[in-house]
């Protein structure tokens, strides 16, 4: 199984969006596995989507949604070209979710071990209102313009929502076991909880801990699922956390490196200069460009 692993680094993409032609580039897609979520809706010709040994018949006009860590490959069923949009995202970013409802990402696997419909047909009403919902991911991330991250986030929430309506039409309850998990972490969610604990110190084996597995263990598994060590992950998050304040906000570096988990200002200058190569005075002078 370890040969069909494909490496992502969602520390830097949490999503991509493009479009994909099976007459271009590596085409069948064989079979292979990842930690991300995948959607892929067909916009010309049929795809035939095999997911954990069950085939789907994508024809145009139909989408379907792709779990992480399932086994999954793509054909085609004729030799007619295929062109579809395709949404490769961590669903471990999309955590916001209102007090009363149970994490996304919970309810995610929970649909995943009921096996809920994961395949929209083209008569659906799911594919008709996510079709302009997939397109405009791929044009906000090909423009990048002002807060495009925003409406990209803003787009899969939408889609994500349409799925589990419909699983709820379809009998999917939010069972109490689902909020229970909400409290807990493993390897798969436990970047939602350093992102929301950037702020304070942080210790790899504390982390370790709250998912109840080994350091040794938690060590090899995390950089394995994410392409860095825990360590750096969080140092270089932290280095993003930076960047937005240093764009969006005029507080000093004192409250910047207080408010992003460093033990002092100068730390924080040192740190930002070895991944970004200039001072967070001299980034924040040019405006991010480099």
């Amino acid at each position: 199984m370890h040969a069909l692993f494909e490496v992502s680094d969602t520390l830097n993409m949490p999503f991509e969006c493009f479009y994909s032609r099976s007459d271009t580039g590596t085409f069948p897609i064989r079979p292979h596995w990842h930690y991300f979520s995948e959607m892929i809706y067909v916009l010309e010709g049929t795809a035939l989507i095999y997911d954990n040994h069950i085939s789907y018949k994508v024809p145009a006009g139909s989408f379907i949604f792709l779990h992480p860590k399932t086994i999954h490959s793509i054909y085609g069923v004729d030799d007619k070209p295929i062109k579809s949009a395709v949404i490769k995202f961590d669903i471990n970013k999309l955590s916001a979710t209102p007090s009363y409802s149970p994490k996304l990402t919970n309810i995610i696997k929970s649909g995943a071990d009921n096996q809920m419909q994961i395949y929209f047909p083209p008569d659906s009403e799911e594919a008709k209102n996510c079709k302009k919902l997939f397109l405009n991911c791929i044009e906000e991330l090909e423009k990048k313009s002002y807060g495009y991250d925003l409406l990209i986030q803003a787009n899969l929430y939408n889609i994500m929502m349409i799925i589990i309506r419909k699983w709820q039409e379809n009998g999917f309850s939010f069972e109490n076991d689902i909020y229970k998990k909400d409290t807990s972490y493993d390897i798969d969610n436990i970047t939602e909880y350093i992102d929301q604990h950037i702020n304070e110190h942080l210790e790899v084996a504390d982390i370790a801990e709250l998912c109840g597995i080994s350091y040794s263990c938690f060590a090899k598994k995390f950089k394995r699922m994410y392409g860095f060590s825990c360590k750096e992950y969080i140092e270089r998050f932290k280095i993003f956390k930076v960047e937005d304040y240093l764009l969006f906000t005029d507080f000093d570096l004192n409250y910047i490196s207080q408010e992003t988990g460093y033990a002092d200002c100068s730390h924080m200058i040192k740190q930002f200069k070895k991944y970004r190569g200039i001072t967070p005075k001299q980034f924040r002078t040019k405006g991010g460009s480099q």
